[in-house]
Protein backbone atom coordinates (compact mmCIF):
# COMPACT_ATOMS: atom_id res chain seq x y z
CA UNK A 1 0.00 0.00 0.00
CA UNK A 2 2.76 2.30 0.06
CA UNK A 3 2.23 3.45 3.68
CA UNK A 4 5.24 3.89 6.13
CA UNK A 5 4.03 6.35 8.04
CA UNK A 6 0.09 6.64 8.75
CA UNK A 7 -1.85 8.48 11.31
CA UNK A 8 -0.86 6.54 14.29
CA UNK A 9 2.40 6.15 12.98
CA UNK A 10 2.75 2.94 11.71
CA UNK A 11 3.96 0.87 8.37
CA UNK A 12 1.17 -1.16 6.89
CA UNK A 13 2.29 -4.71 5.50
CA UNK A 14 0.01 -6.88 3.50
CA UNK A 15 0.53 -10.58 4.55
CA UNK A 16 1.45 -12.55 2.04
CA UNK A 17 -0.50 -15.19 0.81
CA UNK A 18 -0.16 -18.10 -1.00
CA UNK A 19 -3.40 -18.31 -3.71
CA UNK A 20 -2.46 -22.01 -4.21
CA UNK A 21 -2.70 -22.80 -0.48
CA UNK A 22 -5.71 -20.86 0.13
CA UNK A 23 -7.69 -22.90 -3.13
CA UNK A 24 -6.73 -25.95 -1.45
CA UNK A 25 -7.86 -24.89 1.93
CA UNK A 26 -11.21 -23.63 0.77
CA UNK A 27 -11.99 -26.93 -1.30
CA UNK A 28 -10.52 -29.07 0.86
CA UNK A 29 -12.60 -27.90 3.84
CA UNK A 30 -16.01 -25.91 1.82
CA UNK A 31 -14.76 -22.08 3.66
CA UNK A 32 -15.73 -19.12 2.13
CA UNK A 33 -12.69 -17.97 0.19
CA UNK A 34 -12.17 -14.91 2.54
CA UNK A 35 -11.48 -17.07 5.62
CA UNK A 36 -9.48 -19.20 3.44
CA UNK A 37 -7.31 -16.41 2.45
CA UNK A 38 -6.72 -14.94 5.88
CA UNK A 39 -5.53 -18.65 7.22
CA UNK A 40 -3.51 -18.61 4.14
CA UNK A 41 -1.80 -15.52 5.14
CA UNK A 42 -1.07 -16.88 8.62
CA UNK A 43 1.23 -19.94 8.11
CA UNK A 44 -1.28 -22.01 8.58
CA UNK A 45 -0.63 -25.62 6.32
CA UNK A 46 -3.00 -27.13 4.58
CA UNK A 47 -2.56 -30.45 7.05
CA UNK A 48 -3.09 -28.08 10.33
CA UNK A 49 -5.99 -25.69 8.92
CA UNK A 50 -8.71 -28.08 10.36
CA UNK A 51 -7.45 -28.44 13.70
CA UNK A 52 -6.97 -24.91 13.41
CA UNK A 53 -10.83 -24.30 12.69
CA UNK A 54 -11.84 -27.20 14.86
CA UNK A 55 -9.45 -27.32 17.28
CA UNK A 56 -9.54 -30.39 20.17
CA UNK A 57 -8.63 -31.69 23.35
CA UNK A 58 -8.88 -34.90 22.22
CA UNK A 59 -5.56 -34.24 19.96
CA UNK A 60 -4.06 -31.21 21.96
CA UNK A 61 -4.47 -32.28 25.56
CA UNK A 62 -0.35 -33.17 26.94
CA UNK A 63 -0.16 -35.74 29.46
CA UNK A 64 0.54 -33.28 32.44
CA UNK A 65 3.47 -35.26 33.46
CA UNK A 66 5.47 -33.70 30.97
CA UNK A 67 5.93 -30.67 33.03
CA UNK A 68 8.34 -31.20 35.46
CA UNK A 69 7.49 -31.51 39.37
CA UNK A 70 3.95 -32.19 38.24
CA UNK A 71 3.93 -36.15 39.20
CA UNK A 72 5.50 -34.65 42.50
CA UNK A 73 2.44 -32.03 43.40
CA UNK A 74 -0.27 -34.39 42.32
CA UNK A 75 1.01 -37.55 45.01
CA UNK A 76 1.19 -34.64 47.53
CA UNK A 77 -2.33 -32.80 47.07
CA UNK A 78 -4.02 -36.22 46.47
CA UNK A 79 -2.67 -37.39 49.58
CA UNK A 80 -4.00 -34.07 51.67
CA UNK A 81 -7.24 -34.94 50.33
CA UNK A 82 -7.46 -38.70 51.52
CA UNK A 83 -6.11 -37.39 54.54
CA UNK A 84 -8.25 -34.39 55.21
CA UNK A 85 -5.66 -31.80 54.89
CA UNK A 86 -7.07 -28.37 54.92
CA UNK A 87 -5.34 -27.05 51.66
CA UNK A 88 -4.30 -23.21 50.88
CA UNK A 89 -4.65 -21.53 47.74
CA UNK A 90 -2.54 -18.95 47.57
CA UNK A 91 -3.30 -16.62 44.14
CA UNK A 92 -2.97 -13.61 42.68
CA UNK A 93 -4.98 -10.58 42.27
CA UNK A 94 -5.73 -10.70 38.53
CA UNK A 95 -8.25 -12.51 36.54
CA UNK A 96 -5.87 -15.15 36.05
CA UNK A 97 -4.79 -15.43 39.54
CA UNK A 98 -8.68 -15.04 40.65
CA UNK A 99 -9.73 -17.98 37.91
CA UNK A 100 -6.97 -20.62 38.96
CA UNK A 101 -7.82 -20.34 42.57
CA UNK A 102 -11.61 -20.65 41.86
CA UNK A 103 -10.51 -23.70 39.47
CA UNK A 104 -8.46 -25.40 42.30
CA UNK A 105 -11.09 -24.54 44.62
CA UNK A 106 -13.70 -26.32 43.02
CA UNK A 107 -12.05 -28.89 42.19
CA UNK A 108 -10.97 -29.80 45.89
CA UNK A 109 -14.18 -29.39 47.25
CA UNK A 110 -16.03 -31.74 44.39
CA UNK A 111 -13.44 -34.63 45.24
CA UNK A 112 -13.97 -34.22 49.25
CA UNK A 113 -11.47 -32.08 50.25
CA UNK A 114 -10.65 -29.07 52.55
CA UNK A 115 -9.35 -25.86 50.99
CA UNK A 116 -9.24 -22.33 52.35
CA UNK A 117 -7.93 -19.21 50.20
CA UNK A 118 -6.01 -15.96 50.15
CA UNK A 119 -5.69 -13.46 47.56
CA UNK A 120 -3.23 -10.65 48.71
CA UNK A 121 -4.12 -7.08 48.79
CA UNK A 122 -2.05 -4.98 46.18
CA UNK A 123 -1.36 -1.82 48.59
CA UNK A 124 -0.99 -3.59 51.87
CA UNK A 125 1.03 -7.25 50.95
CA UNK A 126 2.00 -6.53 47.09
CA UNK A 127 2.52 -9.59 44.89
CA UNK A 128 3.20 -12.94 45.20
CA UNK A 129 3.47 -14.82 48.43
CA UNK A 130 4.39 -13.12 51.82
CA UNK A 131 5.63 -14.88 54.57
CA UNK A 132 2.93 -13.34 56.79
CA UNK A 133 0.34 -14.34 54.95
CA UNK A 134 1.59 -18.13 54.62
CA UNK A 135 2.09 -18.33 58.33
CA UNK A 136 -1.43 -17.12 59.20
CA UNK A 137 -2.41 -20.03 56.61
CA UNK A 138 -0.27 -22.40 58.75
CA UNK A 139 -1.66 -20.87 62.08
CA UNK A 140 -5.33 -21.68 60.57
CA UNK A 141 -4.43 -25.44 60.23
CA UNK A 142 -2.96 -25.60 56.71
CA UNK A 143 -0.42 -27.84 56.19
CA UNK A 144 0.21 -27.31 52.25
CA UNK A 145 -0.53 -24.28 50.20
CA UNK A 146 -0.26 -23.76 46.36
CA UNK A 147 0.41 -21.04 44.69
CA UNK A 148 -1.56 -20.06 41.85
CA UNK A 149 -0.44 -17.30 38.99
CA UNK A 150 2.09 -16.61 41.76
CA UNK A 151 5.79 -17.45 43.56
CA UNK A 152 8.14 -18.77 41.01
CA UNK A 153 10.16 -15.52 42.43
CA UNK A 154 8.84 -16.08 46.02
CA UNK A 155 12.82 -16.95 47.60
CA UNK A 156 12.65 -15.40 51.19
CA UNK A 157 8.62 -16.26 52.08
CA UNK A 158 8.62 -19.88 50.46
CA UNK A 159 11.70 -20.64 52.40
CA UNK A 160 10.11 -19.42 55.49
CA UNK A 161 6.64 -21.29 54.79
CA UNK A 162 9.02 -24.12 54.51
CA UNK A 163 10.75 -23.87 57.57
CA UNK A 164 7.28 -23.71 59.57
CA UNK A 165 5.96 -26.51 58.19
CA UNK A 166 4.13 -25.54 54.95
CA UNK A 167 4.74 -27.99 52.13
CA UNK A 168 4.13 -24.97 49.50
CA UNK A 169 3.59 -26.31 45.31
CA UNK A 170 3.81 -23.41 42.79
CA UNK A 171 1.25 -23.25 40.20
CA UNK A 172 2.93 -20.69 38.13
CA UNK A 173 3.68 -20.17 34.06
CA UNK A 174 5.66 -16.65 34.77
CA UNK A 175 9.05 -16.50 33.45
CA UNK A 176 12.00 -18.48 35.69
CA UNK A 177 15.24 -17.89 37.30
CA UNK A 178 18.05 -20.43 37.15
CA UNK A 179 17.65 -20.67 40.99
CA UNK A 180 14.02 -22.26 42.14
CA UNK A 181 12.33 -21.15 45.52
CA UNK A 182 12.51 -24.27 47.46
CA UNK A 183 9.42 -25.42 47.58
CA UNK A 184 7.81 -28.79 48.29
CA UNK A 185 7.13 -28.75 43.88
CA UNK A 186 7.96 -25.98 40.91
CA UNK A 187 4.76 -26.75 38.63
CA UNK A 188 6.04 -24.13 35.97
CA UNK A 189 6.20 -24.59 31.87
CA UNK A 190 8.37 -21.81 31.90
CA UNK A 191 11.21 -22.98 34.33
CA UNK A 192 14.30 -23.60 32.65
CA UNK A 193 14.75 -27.36 33.08
CA UNK A 194 11.12 -28.10 32.06
CA UNK A 195 11.19 -29.66 28.64
CA UNK A 196 6.87 -29.84 28.21
CA UNK A 197 6.83 -27.29 25.68
CA UNK A 198 3.78 -25.65 27.49
CA UNK A 199 5.42 -22.34 28.09
CA UNK A 200 2.57 -20.48 26.28
CA UNK A 201 0.14 -22.03 28.81
CA UNK A 202 -1.34 -19.11 31.79
CA UNK A 203 -0.86 -19.99 35.31
CA UNK A 204 -5.15 -21.54 35.04
CA UNK A 205 -4.24 -23.58 32.02
CA UNK A 206 -1.01 -25.18 34.33
CA UNK A 207 -3.62 -25.34 37.12
CA UNK A 208 -6.18 -27.15 34.73
CA UNK A 209 -3.51 -29.85 34.01
CA UNK A 210 -2.75 -29.94 37.70
CA UNK A 211 -6.61 -30.69 38.83
CA UNK A 212 -5.93 -33.61 36.00
CA UNK A 213 -2.82 -35.07 37.45
CA UNK A 214 -4.75 -34.88 40.76
CA UNK A 215 -7.74 -36.77 39.79
CA UNK A 216 -5.49 -39.25 38.07
CA UNK A 217 -3.93 -40.14 41.47
CA UNK A 218 -6.95 -40.42 43.57
CA UNK A 219 -8.67 -42.67 40.93
CA UNK A 220 -5.20 -44.51 40.94
CA UNK A 221 -5.80 -45.05 44.86
CA UNK A 222 -10.03 -45.86 44.57
CA UNK A 223 -10.93 -42.48 46.03
CA UNK A 224 -13.54 -42.41 43.71
CA UNK A 225 -15.50 -45.96 45.08
CA UNK A 226 -17.72 -45.21 46.94
CA UNK A 227 -17.94 -40.93 45.02
CA UNK A 228 -18.70 -39.92 41.91
CA UNK A 229 -15.35 -38.50 39.73
CA UNK A 230 -16.20 -34.93 38.50
CA UNK A 231 -16.17 -33.95 35.40
CA UNK A 232 -13.08 -32.04 34.72
CA UNK A 233 -14.47 -30.25 31.51
CA UNK A 234 -17.46 -28.20 33.85
CA UNK A 235 -14.57 -26.28 34.53
CA UNK A 236 -12.98 -25.46 31.10
CA UNK A 237 -14.92 -21.39 31.17
CA UNK A 238 -12.86 -20.60 34.14
CA UNK A 239 -9.62 -21.85 32.02
CA UNK A 240 -11.15 -19.53 29.51
CA UNK A 241 -11.82 -16.76 30.88
CA UNK A 242 -8.11 -16.50 32.50
CA UNK A 243 -6.21 -17.38 29.17
CA UNK A 244 -7.79 -15.13 27.43
CA UNK A 245 -7.34 -12.09 30.36
CA UNK A 246 -4.05 -12.83 30.31
CA UNK A 247 -3.14 -12.26 26.67
CA UNK A 248 -1.09 -15.83 26.38
CA UNK A 249 -0.87 -16.69 23.03
CA UNK A 250 -4.07 -18.33 21.63
CA UNK A 251 -2.77 -20.76 19.07
CA UNK A 252 -2.32 -24.43 19.91
CA UNK A 253 -3.74 -25.95 23.21
CA UNK A 254 -4.49 -22.42 24.65
CA UNK A 255 -6.57 -22.21 21.41
CA UNK A 256 -8.56 -25.49 22.01
CA UNK A 257 -8.93 -24.57 25.83
CA UNK A 258 -10.80 -21.39 24.80
CA UNK A 259 -13.27 -22.65 21.74
CA UNK A 260 -14.27 -25.61 24.04
CA UNK A 261 -14.36 -22.85 27.56
CA UNK A 262 -16.54 -20.87 25.97
CA UNK A 263 -19.16 -23.60 24.74
CA UNK A 264 -19.44 -24.04 28.23
CA UNK A 265 -19.50 -21.10 29.27
CA UNK A 266 -22.61 -20.72 26.73
CA UNK A 267 -24.46 -23.05 29.04
CA UNK A 268 -24.47 -20.20 31.92
CA UNK A 269 -23.49 -22.97 34.28
CA UNK A 270 -20.73 -21.07 36.52
CA UNK A 271 -22.78 -18.54 38.65
CA UNK A 272 -20.54 -16.11 39.36
CA UNK A 273 -19.63 -16.19 35.05
CA UNK A 274 -23.12 -15.66 34.49
CA UNK A 275 -23.78 -12.61 36.99
CA UNK A 276 -20.80 -10.93 35.17
CA UNK A 277 -22.37 -11.71 31.46
CA UNK A 278 -25.46 -10.02 33.14
CA UNK A 279 -24.01 -6.75 34.57
CA UNK A 280 -22.11 -6.00 31.42
CA UNK A 281 -25.23 -6.76 29.39
CA UNK A 282 -23.89 -9.95 27.56
CA UNK A 283 -26.78 -10.86 25.86
CA UNK A 284 -25.63 -12.89 23.28
CA UNK A 285 -23.33 -16.02 23.22
CA UNK A 286 -19.76 -15.36 24.47
CA UNK A 287 -16.63 -14.68 22.28
CA UNK A 288 -13.48 -14.29 23.28
CA UNK A 289 -13.95 -10.13 22.82
CA UNK A 290 -16.97 -10.22 26.23
CA UNK A 291 -14.14 -12.46 28.36
CA UNK A 292 -11.21 -9.45 27.35
CA UNK A 293 -13.07 -6.22 27.74
CA UNK A 294 -16.35 -6.80 28.91
CA UNK A 295 -15.66 -9.42 32.04
CA UNK A 296 -12.33 -9.56 32.93
CA UNK A 297 -12.12 -5.79 33.50
CA UNK A 298 -14.94 -6.25 36.16
CA UNK A 299 -13.04 -9.48 37.82
CA UNK A 300 -9.95 -7.72 37.86
CA UNK A 301 -11.53 -4.41 39.36
CA UNK A 302 -11.44 -5.92 43.14
CA UNK A 303 -7.81 -6.78 43.01
CA UNK A 304 -6.75 -3.20 41.49
CA UNK A 305 -9.05 -0.92 43.39
CA UNK A 306 -11.51 -2.70 46.28
CA UNK A 307 -11.41 -5.91 47.81
CA UNK A 308 -9.06 -8.32 46.33
CA UNK A 309 -10.97 -11.70 46.65
CA UNK A 310 -13.88 -10.31 45.07
CA UNK A 311 -13.12 -11.98 41.91
CA UNK A 312 -12.17 -15.52 43.33
CA UNK A 313 -15.10 -15.23 45.41
CA UNK A 314 -17.46 -14.66 42.69
CA UNK A 315 -15.92 -17.19 40.23
CA UNK A 316 -16.10 -20.05 43.44
CA UNK A 317 -19.35 -20.00 44.67
CA UNK A 318 -22.38 -21.92 44.07
CA UNK A 319 -25.03 -18.96 45.20
CA UNK A 320 -26.86 -17.28 42.60
CA UNK A 321 -27.46 -14.36 45.02
CA UNK A 322 -24.01 -14.06 46.74
CA UNK A 323 -23.12 -13.82 42.80
CA UNK A 324 -25.30 -11.76 41.61
CA UNK A 325 -24.50 -9.03 44.64
CA UNK A 326 -20.42 -9.42 43.92
CA UNK A 327 -21.25 -8.59 40.45
CA UNK A 328 -23.04 -5.58 41.19
CA UNK A 329 -20.25 -4.47 43.44
CA UNK A 330 -17.57 -5.26 40.86
CA UNK A 331 -19.29 -3.68 38.65
CA UNK A 332 -19.49 -0.37 40.53
CA UNK A 333 -15.18 -0.44 41.47
CA UNK A 334 -14.83 -0.77 37.88
CA UNK A 335 -16.71 2.19 37.09
CA UNK A 336 -13.86 3.42 39.70
CA UNK A 337 -11.24 1.77 38.52
CA UNK A 338 -11.28 3.64 34.63
CA UNK A 339 -11.91 7.08 36.82
CA UNK A 340 -8.79 6.38 38.42
CA UNK A 341 -7.14 5.31 34.93
CA UNK A 342 -8.44 8.36 33.21
CA UNK A 343 -6.62 10.64 35.71
CA UNK A 344 -3.76 8.81 36.04
CA UNK A 345 -3.38 8.40 32.14
CA UNK A 346 -3.55 11.98 31.80
CA UNK A 347 -1.03 12.87 34.47
CA UNK A 348 1.22 10.64 32.51
CA UNK A 349 0.77 11.70 28.78
CA UNK A 350 1.69 15.54 30.09
CA UNK A 351 5.01 13.60 31.57
CA UNK A 352 5.44 11.71 28.60
CA UNK A 353 5.07 15.50 26.85
CA UNK A 354 7.24 17.33 29.44
CA UNK A 355 9.43 15.54 30.90
CA UNK A 356 12.43 14.28 27.23
CA UNK A 357 13.69 11.32 29.04
CA UNK A 358 10.30 10.21 29.79
CA UNK A 359 10.30 9.02 25.79
CA UNK A 360 13.37 6.84 25.43
CA UNK A 361 13.52 3.32 24.34
CA UNK A 362 10.90 2.73 26.78
CA UNK A 363 7.84 5.12 27.76
CA UNK A 364 9.02 5.41 30.98
CA UNK A 365 6.70 7.70 33.84
CA UNK A 366 6.18 7.80 38.06
CA UNK A 367 4.56 9.49 40.22
CA UNK A 368 3.61 10.07 43.85
CA UNK A 369 0.07 9.26 44.52
CA UNK A 370 -0.59 7.22 42.13
CA UNK A 371 -2.67 4.20 42.36
CA UNK A 372 -0.45 1.15 41.63
CA UNK A 373 -4.08 -0.86 40.79
CA UNK A 374 -4.46 0.61 37.36
CA UNK A 375 -0.48 1.02 36.35
CA UNK A 376 -0.46 -1.87 34.09
CA UNK A 377 -3.77 -0.73 31.83
CA UNK A 378 -2.53 3.06 31.80
CA UNK A 379 0.67 1.17 30.81
CA UNK A 380 -0.57 -0.05 27.83
CA UNK A 381 -2.46 2.90 27.10
CA UNK A 382 1.14 4.41 26.52
CA UNK A 383 1.96 1.58 24.79
CA UNK A 384 -0.63 1.40 21.96
CA UNK A 385 -0.22 5.52 21.97
CA UNK A 386 3.72 5.35 21.47
CA UNK A 387 3.85 2.37 19.70
CA UNK A 388 7.13 1.21 22.03
CA UNK A 389 7.18 -0.55 25.37
CA UNK A 390 5.69 1.22 28.18
CA UNK A 391 6.40 1.62 32.08
CA UNK A 392 4.32 3.06 34.76
CA UNK A 393 5.35 3.46 38.09
CA UNK A 394 3.59 4.40 40.93
CA UNK A 395 5.52 5.89 44.45
CA UNK A 396 4.68 5.34 47.88
CA UNK A 397 3.63 8.34 49.84
CA UNK A 398 7.59 8.37 51.05
CA UNK A 399 8.80 8.90 48.11
CA UNK A 400 10.85 5.86 48.92
CA UNK A 401 9.57 3.10 47.22
CA UNK A 402 8.12 2.67 43.36
CA UNK A 403 5.98 -0.06 42.52
CA UNK A 404 5.13 -0.32 38.69
CA UNK A 405 4.00 -2.27 35.59
CA UNK A 406 5.17 -2.81 32.03
CA UNK A 407 3.73 -3.62 28.48
CA UNK A 408 5.20 -4.69 25.61
CA UNK A 409 5.78 -4.76 21.96
CA UNK A 410 5.87 -7.67 19.32
CA UNK A 411 9.63 -8.50 19.68
CA UNK A 412 10.57 -7.30 22.84
CA UNK A 413 10.89 -9.47 25.44
CA UNK A 414 9.87 -7.20 28.41
CA UNK A 415 10.14 -9.84 31.30
CA UNK A 416 13.38 -11.21 30.37
CA UNK A 417 14.78 -7.58 30.59
CA UNK A 418 13.21 -6.67 34.07
CA UNK A 419 14.61 -10.16 35.76
CA UNK A 420 18.09 -8.80 33.95
CA UNK A 421 17.50 -5.96 35.87
CA UNK A 422 16.71 -7.57 38.87
CA UNK A 423 19.71 -9.85 38.65
CA UNK A 424 22.00 -7.06 38.40
CA UNK A 425 20.81 -5.53 41.76
CA UNK A 426 19.22 -2.48 40.25
CA UNK A 427 15.24 -3.06 41.44
CA UNK A 428 14.48 -4.52 44.67
CA UNK A 429 12.47 -7.59 42.89
CA UNK A 430 10.93 -8.08 39.45
CA UNK A 431 8.96 -10.66 37.29
CA UNK A 432 7.01 -11.34 34.18
CA UNK A 433 6.73 -12.17 30.56
CA UNK A 434 7.24 -11.14 27.23
CA UNK A 435 4.00 -9.05 27.08
CA UNK A 436 4.17 -7.52 30.50
CA UNK A 437 6.06 -7.22 33.58
CA UNK A 438 6.34 -5.84 36.95
CA UNK A 439 8.75 -4.66 39.68
CA UNK A 440 9.47 -2.77 42.93
CA UNK A 441 12.22 -0.79 43.02
CA UNK A 442 13.78 2.02 45.09
CA UNK A 443 13.06 5.98 44.17
CA UNK A 444 16.52 7.07 44.13
CA UNK A 445 17.28 3.72 41.41
CA UNK A 446 14.68 4.88 39.31
CA UNK A 447 16.60 6.99 36.68
CA UNK A 448 19.11 3.88 36.83
CA UNK A 449 16.44 1.51 36.07
CA UNK A 450 14.97 3.44 33.20
CA UNK A 451 18.71 3.61 31.59
CA UNK A 452 19.06 0.23 32.30
CA UNK A 453 15.89 -0.58 30.19
CA UNK A 454 16.72 2.10 27.54
CA UNK A 455 19.93 0.50 27.04
CA UNK A 456 19.23 -3.39 26.68
CA UNK A 457 15.70 -2.52 25.00
CA UNK A 458 16.85 0.07 22.27
CA UNK A 459 20.05 -1.83 21.34
CA UNK A 460 17.57 -4.95 20.69
CA UNK A 461 15.36 -3.00 18.77
CA UNK A 462 17.79 -1.16 16.57
CA UNK A 463 19.61 -4.61 16.06
CA UNK A 464 16.33 -6.62 15.35
CA UNK A 465 15.11 -3.75 13.13
CA UNK A 466 11.56 -3.94 14.99
CA UNK A 467 9.42 -0.84 13.28
CA UNK A 468 5.73 -0.21 14.43
CA UNK A 469 3.68 -2.07 12.00
CA UNK A 470 -0.28 -3.08 11.22
CA UNK A 471 -0.49 -6.35 9.51
CA UNK A 472 -3.13 -6.36 6.83
CA UNK A 473 -5.34 -10.04 5.78
CA UNK A 474 -6.53 -8.26 2.84
CA UNK A 475 -8.49 -4.69 1.16
CA UNK A 476 -12.18 -4.66 0.88
CA UNK A 477 -14.43 -2.34 -0.57
CA UNK A 478 -17.64 -1.03 2.05
CA UNK A 479 -20.18 -3.15 -0.52
CA UNK A 480 -17.77 -5.73 0.16
CA UNK A 481 -17.14 -5.40 3.66
CA UNK A 482 -20.73 -6.54 4.79
CA UNK A 483 -22.66 -9.02 7.00
CA UNK A 484 -22.40 -11.88 5.77
CA UNK A 485 -18.32 -11.55 5.14
CA UNK A 486 -18.15 -10.16 8.79
CA UNK A 487 -20.45 -13.05 9.81
CA UNK A 488 -17.85 -15.60 7.55
CA UNK A 489 -14.84 -14.00 9.51
CA UNK A 490 -16.10 -15.25 13.01
CA UNK A 491 -14.83 -19.01 11.83
CA UNK A 492 -11.64 -17.90 12.77
CA UNK A 493 -12.14 -16.94 16.04
CA UNK A 494 -11.28 -17.33 19.38
CA UNK A 495 -9.22 -13.78 18.34
CA UNK A 496 -6.65 -12.53 20.89
CA UNK A 497 -2.27 -13.09 21.05
CA UNK A 498 -1.37 -15.26 18.42
CA UNK A 499 -4.74 -15.03 16.60
CA UNK A 500 -5.00 -11.44 15.98
CA UNK A 501 -8.45 -10.57 14.73
CA UNK A 502 -8.00 -10.04 11.09
CA UNK A 503 -7.19 -6.74 9.85
CA UNK A 504 -8.50 -5.26 6.60
CA UNK A 505 -8.02 -2.29 4.47
CA UNK A 506 -11.15 -0.08 2.70
CA UNK A 507 -9.54 1.46 0.15
CA UNK A 508 -10.02 5.25 -0.89
CA UNK A 509 -13.19 5.54 1.26
CA UNK A 510 -14.75 8.75 1.53
CA UNK A 511 -15.63 9.80 5.02
CA UNK A 512 -18.84 11.14 4.20
CA UNK A 513 -20.08 11.54 8.00
CA UNK A 514 -18.60 11.33 11.37
CA UNK A 515 -18.96 12.62 14.85
CA UNK A 516 -17.74 12.54 18.25
CA UNK A 517 -19.47 9.88 20.17
CA UNK A 518 -19.62 9.59 23.77
CA UNK A 519 -16.35 10.96 25.78
CA UNK A 520 -13.70 10.27 23.13
CA UNK A 521 -14.46 8.25 20.65
CA UNK A 522 -15.76 8.70 16.31
CA UNK A 523 -18.46 7.53 15.06
CA UNK A 524 -18.53 7.81 11.17
CA UNK A 525 -19.47 6.22 7.49
CA UNK A 526 -17.65 5.05 5.15
CA UNK A 527 -18.95 5.31 1.13
CA UNK A 528 -16.29 3.56 -1.35
CA UNK A 529 -16.36 4.07 -5.34
CA UNK A 530 -19.04 1.00 -5.40
CA UNK A 531 -21.63 3.07 -3.71
CA UNK A 532 -21.92 0.71 -0.37
CA UNK A 533 -21.79 2.35 2.79
CA UNK A 534 -19.93 0.87 6.16
CA UNK A 535 -20.56 1.92 9.51
CA UNK A 536 -17.27 2.71 11.27
CA UNK A 537 -16.31 3.24 15.02
CA UNK A 538 -13.07 4.59 16.60
CA UNK A 539 -12.40 4.15 19.99
CA UNK A 540 -10.51 6.81 22.31
CA UNK A 541 -9.05 8.82 19.55
CA UNK A 542 -10.43 12.61 19.49
CA UNK A 543 -7.23 13.65 21.06
CA UNK A 544 -4.60 12.08 18.30
CA UNK A 545 -4.50 12.67 15.34
CA UNK A 546 -6.09 9.37 13.89
CA UNK A 547 -9.44 10.94 15.32
CA UNK A 548 -8.85 14.71 14.48
CA UNK A 549 -8.47 13.67 10.23
CA UNK A 550 -11.99 11.44 10.81
CA UNK A 551 -13.51 13.91 12.77
CA UNK A 552 -12.37 16.63 9.56
CA UNK A 553 -12.19 14.48 6.60
CA UNK A 554 -15.68 16.17 4.98
CA UNK A 555 -16.18 13.69 2.28
CA UNK A 556 -12.47 13.55 1.43
CA UNK A 557 -11.09 9.59 0.69
CA UNK A 558 -8.82 7.76 3.42
CA UNK A 559 -7.35 3.96 3.52
CA UNK A 560 -9.27 3.19 6.62
CA UNK A 561 -7.81 0.02 8.31
CA UNK A 562 -9.89 -2.15 10.95
CA UNK A 563 -11.70 -4.60 12.34
CA UNK A 564 -14.83 -6.26 10.63
CA UNK A 565 -17.10 -7.28 12.87
CA UNK A 566 -20.96 -7.74 13.76
CA UNK A 567 -22.62 -5.57 15.84
CA UNK A 568 -25.98 -6.77 17.21
CA UNK A 569 -28.40 -3.68 19.03
CA UNK A 570 -31.89 -4.31 19.15
CA UNK A 571 -32.08 -7.81 17.52
CA UNK A 572 -31.01 -6.26 14.17
CA UNK A 573 -27.23 -7.24 13.32
CA UNK A 574 -25.22 -5.31 10.99
CA UNK A 575 -21.32 -5.17 9.60
CA UNK A 576 -19.14 -2.37 11.51
CA UNK A 577 -15.30 -1.58 11.50
CA UNK A 578 -13.22 -0.97 14.19
CA UNK A 579 -11.05 1.44 13.27
CA UNK A 580 -7.14 1.10 14.00
CA UNK A 581 -5.64 3.55 11.64
CA UNK A 582 -6.07 5.30 8.80
CA UNK A 583 -4.15 7.20 5.57
CA UNK A 584 -5.09 9.87 4.12
CA UNK A 585 -5.11 10.86 0.49
CA UNK A 586 -4.89 14.42 0.63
Amino acid sequence: MGIDNSLEGKRWLMRSIDDRLSLAMAQRLMIPDIVARVMAGRDITLDGANAFLNPTLRELLPNPSQLSDMDRAAERVASAIIQSEKIGIFGDYDVDGATSSALLGRFISAVGGQWQVHIPDRLKEGYGPNTPALLAMAANGVSIVLTVDCGTAAFDPIAEAGAAGLDVIVVDHHTAEPKLPSAFAVVNPNRLDDESGEGRLAAVGVAFLLAIAINRVLRDKGWYGERSEPNLMQWLDLVALGTVCDVVPLSGLNRALVTQGLKVMAGRGNPGIAALADVGGVDETPGAYHLGFIMGPRVNAGGRVGTPDLGSRLLATNDHAEAKDIAIRLDALNRERRDIEQAVLDQALDQMTDDPDAAGAVAFVSGQGWHPGVVGIVASRLKDRYNRPACVLAMDDKGALATGSGRSVTGVDLGAAVIAAHQAGIIEKGGGHKMAAGFTVRCDRLNTFRAFLNERIGTHIAEAGIVPTLKLDGSLTTAGADLQTAEKLQQLSPFGSGNAEPRFVVTSANVVYADRVGENHVRCTLESADGGRLAGICFRCTDRPLGQALLEANGRPMHVAGRLRVNTWQGRSSAQLMIDDAAPLW
